[in-house]
């Protein structure tokens, strides 16, 4: 041992003549190599400066190779080893072209480069290779470094380098679980959100629910001759509401088909298939002017029963619905062949249901025609859409 003029010590092996001391297994493999069949000659005949890089590369804990003469001949060393795969075996002494032909295209620009005496920089370089004898994506951050020979030549280049493939997959994987995670709080955040939307169209539901029931209940009271006639009709009438909440239940509470809610309102007063006549175009409604019609059409048809052209065999109700150029809604109930019909001394709550309080739900107007031939009942007003009912 002895020190140089800083006072760092200097090993003998550092100072060795032979530049393959402190090699390793590769220095080895150089000494075992028949260079002799190479473009680099034998390896007593390799130039000083040539040596002088080898012995650089060997002693590095750093992943690096050169390419080195007309075929740019491959040395490298110990920490480069894991980058060769099953190719390690015949790796040491074959040109850059035979042992990377799978990547010598995509590399090829940075070769040119440094051959041309200008150093090259690439990060996570895709490359796909078959170095253990199958195709696999890698990535590779690395620099091309121009060599030059005794006599200032470009006569090779130098591979510093560091293979990121687990690094790119260990990022995608975090980027894949963020996104993941993103995408989560993004649908946890429209669940919340669609909870308090439910929760309020539940709560606007439940109050025009009560209010209506609180109506009926109320007006039923104040209009009837005695408690039994009062609770049979309120009887009815809630249950008629609640064979329309049936309706929209089924359909989650979404438009319906008009047809669909004339329909389930007949269904208890349906004795004979000629009873009804039903015709109109098919028009989405929303849930709560279907509740409207629901209860229109059941106190009219129940007025019918009671004195009107229902109470007749051979009595028959059309009713019919139309939209006009200018979207305004026309709904008529007309009865033929029932007894002769005669306006009402006093106007009951079956009358301001229909002609007030359901015209209402269509921002329109109720009337109801007595004449003689049958009860002819005519509302008009706007068809509304599920913002405009949530409102």
């Amino acid at each position: 041992m002895r020190f140089n003029g800083t006072g760092i010590s200097i090993t003998d092996t550092a100072t060795s003549r032979d530049f393959l001391a402190g090699g390793g297994n590769t220095g080895t493999a150089i000494r075992n190599h028949n260079w002799s069949g190479t473009s680099l000659g034998p390896i007593t005949e390799w130039p000083t400066s040539l040596k002088t890089i080898v012995r650089l590369v060997l002693t590095s804990h750093q992943p690096m190779c050169l390419f080195w003469g007309p075929d740019l001949i491959n040395i490298y060393n110990d920490a480069y080893l894991p980058m060769l795969g099953k190719r390690a075996s015949v790796a040491m002494g074959q040109p850059f072209r035979t042992l990377w032909a799978d990547v010598w295209d995509g590399v090829y620009p940075f070769v040119k480069t440094a051959l041309e005496g200008k150093g090259t920089w690439a990060e996570d370089l895709p490359l796909v290779m078959t170095r253990n004898g199958y195709e696999e994506q890698t990535y590779w951050t690395f620099s091309y470094s121009p060599l030059h020979d005794d006599n200032g030549q470009v006569a090779g280049l130098l591979n510093i380098v560091t293979e990121t493939t687990q690094t790119v997959a260990d990022r995608q994987s975090l980027k894949q679980s963020l996104e993941a995670a993103e995408q989560y709080i993004q649908l946890q955040q429209q669940h919340e959100e669609q909870q308090r939307l439910l929760r309020n169209e539940l709560s606007h539901r439940i109050k025009n629910t009560l209010a209506m029931t609180q109506a009926i209940v109320s007006q039923t009271m104040r209009h009837s001759d005695n408690m039994d006639t009062a609770t049979k009709t309120i009887q009815q009438r809630i249950a008629a509401m609640a064979q329309a909440h049936d309706m929209l239940t089924r359909t989650s509470w979404d438009e319906v088909d008009i047809h669909h809610v004339v329909d389930s309102a007949l269904v208890p007063h349906r004795d004979h298939p000629t009873r009804f006549e039903v015709t109109g175009p098919q028009l989405p409604v929303s849930s709560e002017q279907a509740m409207g019609l629901v209860l229109a059409v059941h106190e009219l048809a129940t007025n019918a029963m009671k004195y009107g052209a229902l109470s007749h065999e051979s009595g028959t109700v059309a009713i019919r619905w139309s939209v006009d150029a200018d979207e305004t809604f026309h709904f008529e109930w007309q009865e033929t062949g029932g007894p002769k019909v005669e306006k009402p001394t006093r106007t009951g709550f079956g009358s301001r249901l229909t002609n007030r309080i359901v015209a209402a739900y269509f921002s329109g107007t109720g009337e109801a025609d007595y004449h003689p031939d049958g009860l002819h009942f005519r509302l008009k007003g706007k068809l509304r859409t599920l913002e405009q009912d949530a409102a």
